[in-house]
Order: C-alpha cells, then sequence, then structure tokens
C-alpha cells in the first residue's frame, strides 16, 4: 500500500536539490560512437570482446568529477554501474565481465561513491535491466538486443528467471556493499518487458529493505515514455518515487489524476550522445543549461544533465568548460534554484518564475523598454525587491510612465539596454 506520508519524506532532499549529474560511461567508450553502439551496429559479444580487454582508464580520477559536479552547482549525481551491453563497473561476484578483470583492476563504482559522498554529493547508481551480454536474456527477434536479427540464435532456448536471479542478486550486492545509496536509477521497459516481468514487487521489496531511504525510478515500470502508476491514485509498490522524461521538458509541467504536482526529472544530454562520442561536438551552450534547469525548476521538476568521459577516464573539456560557466552563474543564484519549484503565477513573457516560500524569484531572460515588470503581485505585498546576484536593493517605479499599470510592479534594473546577466538577471522579491 501506498504510504504518502513516507513517500513525501524520502524525497524530500531530492525535490530540493533539483540538479544533478548524470554519468554514462563503460567498455563503450572505447568505440567511442555512443553507448548503444552495440545495438546499432549487431556488434557480438565476441567483437566487443576487444573493448573488455582493453579497458584501462589511467585517467580516471572520481575526486576530480566530484569537483567538477560540486562546481557546478549539482547536488546529487548518477553513474552507469551497469549498462545494457552487460559490462559492471562495480566488483560483482556474480559476473566475470566487470571492471575488476580489466587491466584497469578497479572497483570503479566504489571510488566514485567515496570521492562524491566526500564532497557532500548525494550518490545514485544507474542499473540497466537490460543485459546483451547474458545468456540468458533474449536474443533473437528481442526489440533492442544486437543479435535480434541473428538466425543462427533463432531456436536458442533462454533461462529467463536465471537472468533475473542474475539482475536481482546484483542489485542486492549493491545495496549491500557500498554504504548509503541515495538514487537507484533503473533503465527501462518496453513491450511485453516491464513490471512484474522484472518481478518488480520482489525487486523494489527486497531494495527497500536494505535501503529504506533511496529513491527509485519509474522504469520498473515504464520507459521514459509513459508517466506510470506514481501519476494515478494507486500507485504500485514498483511505481518509483519520480516520474523521468528523456531528452524533454514537459511542456507544461506533470500533474497526477489528482491535478497534483508530480515529481518529476528531465535526463538530458549535454550534446547529442549519453556515452562518450569522439565526433560528437553538438554540445549545448552554458546559456541554453541554465535556462533549461530554470524552466524545470519552474515547472516543478528537476534537471539530471549528462557527462560521457572517454576511454581514459577524463569528462570531456567541452562539458567541464559548460559547466564551470553553469557554476559561475549558480554560486551567484542558487537560492533560486534549490528549495524552489512551482510559483503559481503565470509564466510572463519576458521569462520564467521559481518560489520558495514567500521568496519569488524572477528569471529575467529578455529585457523590457524602460522598466521590467514583475508580474503577479501587488506592490502592497512586497516586503522588499533585492537583485539576487549581488543582493541590491531595488525600489518598485513610482512614475507617470508606469501608473497606468497599478496592477504590475515595476523595478528600474539597469540604466543601460542590456541586462546585468545577459543569461538569466534573477529578481529576488520577498513577500509580507
Amino acid at each position: 500500500m501506498f504510504d504518502k506520508e513516507q513517500y513525501s519524506k524520502r524525497i524530500e532532499w531530492y525535490k530540493n536539490a533539483r540538479f544533478g549529474m548524470f554519468i554514462h560511461w563503460g567498455i563503450y567508450a572505447i568505440p567511442a560512437r555512443g553507448e548503444w553502439v552495440r545495438n546499432q551496429e549487431e556488434i557480438s559479444v565476441e567483437d566487443y570482446q576487444q573493448f573488455f580487454d582493453e579497458f584501462n582508464p589511467q585517467d580516471y580520477n572520481p575526486k576530480e568529477w566530484a569537483k567538477i559536479c560540486k562546481n557546478a552547482g549539482m547536488k546529487y549525481a548518477v553513474l552507469t554501474a551497469k549498462h545494457h551491453d552487460g559490462f559492471c563497473l562495480f566488483d560483482s561476484k556474480l559476473t566475470d565481465y566487470k571492471s575488476t578483470n580489466t587491466k584497469c583492476g578497479r572497483d570503479l563504482v566504489a571510488e566514485y561513491l567515496a570521492a562524491f559522498r566526500e564532497e557532500g554529493i548525494k550518490v545514485g547508481l544507474y542499473y540497466s535491466l537490460l543485459d546483451w551480454h547474458h545468456e540468458d536474456y533474449p536474443h533473437y527477434g528481442d526489440m533492442h538486443h544486437p543479435m535480434r536479427n541473428n538466425v543462427a540464435l533463432k531456436d536458442k532456448v533462454h533461462n529467463f528467471d536465471n537472468y533475473l536471479d542474475y539482475m536481482h542478486g546484483q542489485v542486492k550486492e549493491l545495496c549491500t556493499n557500498y554504504g548509503q545509496i541515495d538514487i537507484m536509477w533503473f533503465d527501462f521497459s518496453y513491450g511485453d518487458m516491464r513490471a512484474e516481468k522484472w518481478r518488480a514487487t520482489e525487486l523494489v521489496n527486497m531494495i527497500r529493505s536494505y535501503q529504506p531511504n533511496v529513491i527509485i525510478d519509474n522504469r520498473l515500470e515504464v520507459s521514459g515514455e509513459g508517466f506510470g502508476s506514481l501519476a494515478t491514485n494507486n500507485p504500485t509498490v514498483y511505481s518509483g518515487d519520480f516520474v523521468s522524461p528523456e531528452q524533454i521538458i514537459p511542456p507544461n509541467g506533470l500533474l497526477t489524476d489528482a491535478g497534483e504536482p508530480l515529481t518529476w526529472e528531465a535526463c538530458i544530454t549535454m550534446n547529442n550522445n549519453w556515452g562518450y562520442n569522439a565526433k560528437d561536438t553538438n554540445y549545448k551552450p552554458a546559456s541554453t543549461v541554465i535556462k533549461k534547469l530554470v524552466e524545470c525548476v519552474s515547472k516543478g521538476g528537476n534537471m539530471l544533465i549528462n557527462v560521457g568521459p572517454d576511454a581514459n577516464g577524463r569528462i570531456p573539456n567541452q562539458s567541464i568548460a559548460i559547466l564551470s560557466e553553469v557554476g559561475n552563474w549558480m554560486k551567484l543564484n542558487h537560492d533560486s534554484i534549490y528549495n524552489c519549484g512551482i510559483a503559481t503565477i503565470a509564466k510572463p513573457e519576458n521569462g520564467r518564475i521559481t518560489r520558495n516560500g514567500n521568496k519569488i524569484y524572477y528569471h529575467i531572460l529578455e529585457n523590457s523598454i524602460g522598466s521590467v515588470p514583475l508580474y503577479g503581485i501587488k506592490r502592497e505585498e512586497v516586503a522588499k525587491i533585492r537583485l539576487l546576484c549581488d543582493g541590491s536593493e531595488l525600489k518598485p517605479v513610482e512614475s507617470w510612465i508606469v501608473n497606468n499599470y497599478p496592477e504590475i510592479v515595476f523595478v528600474d534594473i539597469s540604466s543601460t539596454p542590456y541586462l546585468p546577466d545577459s543569461i538569466d538577471t534573477v529578481v529576488e522579491v520577498t513577500l509580507k
């Protein structure tokens, strides 16, 4: 039975954090054509083995990753402990297909967890429900398996329960061998491969027995498409704690069937791939990342933005530069992101609004001719107005120019045609 009070306590920190780092990394960083390379090129286990044999990321330094994450203003991170190719970044006792058996010889998950915890960052682990390496995961005819078209495997018999025992066992290892895990990010359901096909009730009950405070996404039930039973009046045991739209920000935010705000997180790539792709330089500028983060928060959601480290274990310089710029903005304006959410004021034409209690944050993305309007508040409600980046006072404008619009509060932010911050100038209004 769904315990709403317990649920609300569990997700409180997560809804306040708002901004996280996704990290897709594995042996697919060596071919460097994205994490779905086995699927897209229908590469056999035998041909893919060369990358396992070669894997030795000598530049892997999770302490550097953690500092990049923290300096960007991110409050949590999620690392791919196992992706669809089945390769494990942790020392699982249930497989030989793991980082500790490569030339690297290290438990990369353990090092990640230690480094990020040291920086005060909440830690999450991604675990793929799919496994293209395991012999008992369906091959021929499966929607996504690299060998889906290999007729030679047409009559191969799979013991799917054997795979499920393996999968449940690995999740148990992650829940029992590595201390407190803050987020468990499963990926993903498709076709009839969903819900109890994964023995999902059993799986989640096991997870919660070891990690009662862990937050789980909704992909045991759905993929990035669909919201699942969390959006209904009767969530399942495996409904998860948040909805996970992928590569999109919900146009109007998300509500439950009862019309209440739904907890959600938009997972977004920084370029066009999750895993490292050497030829993909189509990176989103920092200005876009900042504005889209603000959009997520203004609609009651989180943003989980991805980095894809290379084969040597380094986050690409382009990603570092973008996150550094985002971090510079966050250092001055984080009060308008953390602990904030929907303002219940209609989106203004010049930007967006976030809110934390009696503090309303106007994100001015477009300058005005003359004074800047702050929509949706009355002058008599206002205790004070400040420019968030430096705390400087802004007084409500009183002049014949604005007197025709008494229902709107106006402020003068700049004496030039340019806003103090060309990306997003934030005005903090404290209500009485």
